[in-house]
């Protein structure tokens, strides 16, 4: 699927089909196959569709054989055969193979506890005209977005901001404490989206809309309480287990060719390992590559590729190619980044569909869920030294963190240890292992005008974060507490969402996510911290499950996370003009002024700094991109649609 849209009249305000028509419009990337509007008074359905299983299902949205509930659904149900076997079994008639009308009939079975019984991604919504209700979902992990908003006479919600702010009375307004919520976490925290009014469905949650009255809950909540006490041997074994039937799930389960990233990393070369061995099927996969060095990994691409035995395809990014498509970028992100990591992204889908597919297999969730990431190797060490805050030997295990990232490393010892510091008082934050990162990232407020500054004052990202902290979050072992914030937080937020779905669907492109089964999930959540990461050695468990699957080099090779150029990739540092007009247009002085978020001398002491090439800090490299995708945001969604009604422009 590409995309949802609708609306519901209150107290029986009837919707306009052109509404409805507009908004679907506007999911409308690149190969939808169809597109669908049902309008019935008080209540507008519409989708976009990318045709990938029951290809001849037909134009949806889809109703029961009554007539009396309709659905709107973008995602997939890997489990939808043994739910129809199920459902079957229980009388339920099928008039189509495709797993929407297995959701439908879901729904008609078991009511709003039908999400328990689902093994995929989803967005849906369900209009049930016999209660006159809206029920709607977003998949456990928040893989597929979902979107609302309330007018004095109706609730509107998408798959897509841009679709919403389309529709009569909804107000185009930034949200400043969404933003700053980007700028201190990178993602914001749900239901806060950076446009007023616009809220977000959490993850693993449900709504429902029913006389005027709005309700959302949670259906599913990650838990690290219960930890596994088995063997390393025996876990492993059921990781592996898990992985090869989620992979083949996956994979199977579509009418159209399916490929695979291929990044020369662990995590995608497991899942094309899965499919290679267990699945015959020829395989293609795809992976981007960059010409600056500090950013490229095909070398070891090509060493899992000859291991493997895959077709591949990659698509070489010049730097000045992500500041060329960038533009396009934001339109699909709907929210500043602080990095420019999407933008190839967006190139290697891009790659995907001109190869004719539509569908690819990707390890994103495996860092989250395992233990991959460097933040929690460096939440370790910080741990271990703040015991000990005099010691000289213990910080010097700084010296192992980031190698990959040549300004840390050229740092002296003194200044890793300023950065990292963390005092014995620290231990006792909740967000202790993410309190660097945060902390460098909210240094972009400095760029914030004295009106911005202003509406923010007494607001602390941090006391919204804590409030949305689970009960039993103080009592979980501390890995699993880094490891929830990332799973809870940036992983829905940004790399799913930025990096992830909202780059492959401007191509018509869906990701499907083999770690991010529930099963998988659910086994992950009860392993010993010391499984995850034994020592400073990150996704122990994940190397030993993989056995032959991957080639031998990975289990040794350092982690090298995905990144792209930033500063850059708009300023070739030779102290001329920006690569590209937009650039030297949205970072002048008029259109910062005009924005009102930044400061103006602010931003022009950076930009000088940017053509000058002196712009080589990761705080430095944030603050650009961060001000540059923020008035993007701004001049696409806020400026640009004010033209548009005043009649003074495009």
């Amino acid at each position: 699927m590409c995309g949802i849209a609708g609306a519901v009249g209150v107290d029986g305000k009837p919707v306009s089909p052109e509404a409805i028509r507009r908004m679907v419009a506007l999911l409308q990337h690149r190969g939808p196959d169809e597109q669908a509007v049902h309008v019935d008074g008080a209540v507008g359905l519409g989708h976009a569709r990318l045709s990938i299983v029951d290809l001849a299902a037909g134009q949806q949205p889809m109703c029961s054989a009554d007539g009396s509930v309709w659905i709107v659904f973008n995602g997939e149900i890997y489990n939808h055969v043994e739910l129809r076997a199920e459902l079957e079994s229980r009388g339920h008639v099928f008039r189509t193979r495709s797993d929407t009308e297995v959701l439908l009939h879901c729904y008609l079975d078991k009511g709003e506890e039908c999400v328990d019984s689902l093994n995929g991604q989803w967005a849906f919504a369900v209009w049930d005209t016999r209660s006159r209700r809206l029920f709607a979902s977003r998949d456990r992990l928040g893989i597929r977005p979902f979107y609302y908003t309330r007018t004095r006479d109706h609730l509107i919600f998408g798959s897509e901001m841009k679709a919403l702010l389309s529709f009569p009375g909804v107000p185009r307004e930034l949200d400043l404490v969404g933003i700053d919520q980007i700028l201190s976490f990178w993602s914001t925290v749900p239901p806060r989206t950076v446009f007023s009014g616009i809220s977000e469905l959490p993850p693993g949650c449900s709504l429902s809309f029913e006389a005027g009255q709005l309700r959302t809950w949670p259906y599913f909540q990650l838990d690290y309480s219960d930890i596994d006490g088995r063997s390393e041997d025996d876990l492993a074994e059921e990781l592996r287990s898990l992985l090869i039937d989620s992979a083949r799930l996956r994979f199977q389960r579509a009418d159209v060719p399916v490929g695979a990233y291929l990044s020369g990393g662990l995590d995608s070369s497991v899942i094309t390992g899965v499919v290679r061995r267990y699945v015959d099927v020829p395989l293609e996969t795809f992976s981007v590559t960059f010409e600056d060095a500090e950013f490229d990994e095909s070398e070891h691409q090509r060493r899992v590729i000859d291991y493997l035995g895959v077709d591949h395809h990659e698509v070489r990014c010049r730097t000045e190619d992500i500041g060329r498509v960038f533009p396009e970028v934001v339109w699909h992100t709907e929210q500043p980044v602080v990095r420019t990591a999407p933008a190839p992204m967006f190139l290697l889908s891009k790659l995907v569909r001109d190869n004719g597919y539509k569908v690819v297999l990707t390890g994103e969730g495996s860092d989250e869920l395992l233990g991959g990431y460097d933040i929690f190797k460096e939440a370790k060490v910080r741990r271990f030294w703040a015991k000990q805050p005099d010691s000289k030997l213990r910080p010097l295990l700084l010296r192992k963190l980031y190698p990959y990232i040549p300004g840390i490393q050229r740092q002296s010892d003194a200044f890793l240890q300023s950065f990292f510091y963390a005092r014995p008082s620290d231990l006792q934050s909740p967000f202790f292992s993410h309190l660097p990162r945060w902390e460098l990232t909210r240094k972009l407020s400095l760029f914030y005008s004295e009106d911005t500054k202003a509406a923010l004052a007494g607001v602390d990202p941090y006391d919204t974060m804590r409030g949305e902290l689970p009960e039993g979050f103080g009592a979980w072992p501390a890995f699993c507490q880094a490891q929830f914030l990332e799973t809870r937080y940036l992983m829905p937020g940004y790399i799913l969402s930025s990096q992830g779905d909202r780059m492959g669907m401007a191509h018509g492109i869906e990701g499907r996510f083999p770690f991010l089964d529930h099963r998988v999930v659910a086994l992950a959540a009860r392993l010993p911290p010391r499984v995850k990461m034994k020592v400073l050695d990150e996704k122990y468990l994940l190397k030993k499950a993989a056995g032959d699957l991957i080639p031998p080099f990975l289990r040794t090779r350092p982690k090298q996370p995905y990144r792209a150029p930033e500063a850059a990739s708009f300023f070739d540092g030779g102290g001329g003009a920006a690569r590209f007009e937009w650039v030297e247009e949205l970072l002048s002085e008029g259109k910062l002024a005009d924005s009102g978020i930044f400061n103006p001398r602010a931003v022009r002491r950076l930009v000088e700094k940017a053509r000058r090439g002196k712009v080589v800090g990761v705080k430095d490299g944030m603050s650009l991109v961060a001000v540059l995708s923020t008035q993007l945001v701004w001049e696409q969604f806020i400026h640009r649609l004010e033209r548009s009604q005043d009649g003074t422009g495009d």
